[in-house]
């Protein structure tokens, strides 16, 4: 049965120089109309856990949440995906520093409109932990069963001297997967007034599609 994940690995292949034909099949199969272009996976739990707070199914509503593997690559996504590819309406999230990738590949037609993405300050993380406060973070860290190794982290001579913020970001990094696993735990940990403003931005442009009246 197809499914939106077989729709993301069809259009990952597609980027990768592989056929266009199956993601045009999926798109038409599955109804897609929107993606949300994503630096990477940590992104993706992020924005799935939230939709899953909100009660949100985005590939019901056919808006496919993608990671692209890197922001240098919005480019070549939004040529596949957007106006002369499938034509499929185009937004995403992206940290401060990939603001002019983001900006050149989802320019719109109309140079007075606005290209429809959302930036973090720093990173999303960034965002998460300030909208938690690092306290509230250390706490979740902790009952995740990683005390010993965050207290190990801060004791190294790199982090003395910077802000508890700082040193829980890089925390956050230093592991493969520890990102990822932490974008759904701090999201799951937010209460409906921290949400981080761009992340709200975002679920507040992804409309569901209107359905007729019954």
């Amino acid at each position: 049965m197809a499914d939106m994940e077989s729709f993301r690995e069809a259009v990952a292949a597609w980027a990768a120089g592989g056929p266009d034909g199956p993601a045009r099949d999926l798109a038409a199969r599955l109804e897609v109309r929107t993606a949300v272009l994503l630096e990477g996976l940590s992104d993706a739990a992020a924005v799935d856990a939230l939709a899953t707070r909100l009660g949100r199914d985005l590939a019901a509503e056919g808006i496919c949440v993608l990671p692209m593997g890197g922001a240098m690559s919005v480019g070549r996504f939004a040529r596949l995906l957007g106006p002369h590819g499938l034509g499929l309406r185009l937004t995403g999230l992206c940290d401060e520093a990939e603001r002019p990738y983001y900006a050149r590949a989802l320019a719109p037609p109309d140079a007075a409109a606005r290209p429809e993405f959302f930036v973090c300050a720093a990173d999303l993380e960034d965002e998460l932990i300030r909208a938690l406060g690092p306290e509230r973070v250390g706490e979740l860290v902790r009952a995740e069963g990683e005390e010993r190794r965050l207290r190990t982290f801060l004791h190294q001579p790199a982090q003395q001297g910077r802000s508890a913020q700082q040193q829980l970001r890089r925390f956050l990094g230093t592991k493969k997967g520890r990102k990822i696993h932490y974008g759904r735990v701090l999201v799951e940990a937010l209460d409906d007034a921290s949400v981080p403003v761009p992340l709200k931005a975002l679920f507040a442009s992804l409309r569901p599609p209107l359905r007729p009246p019954q």
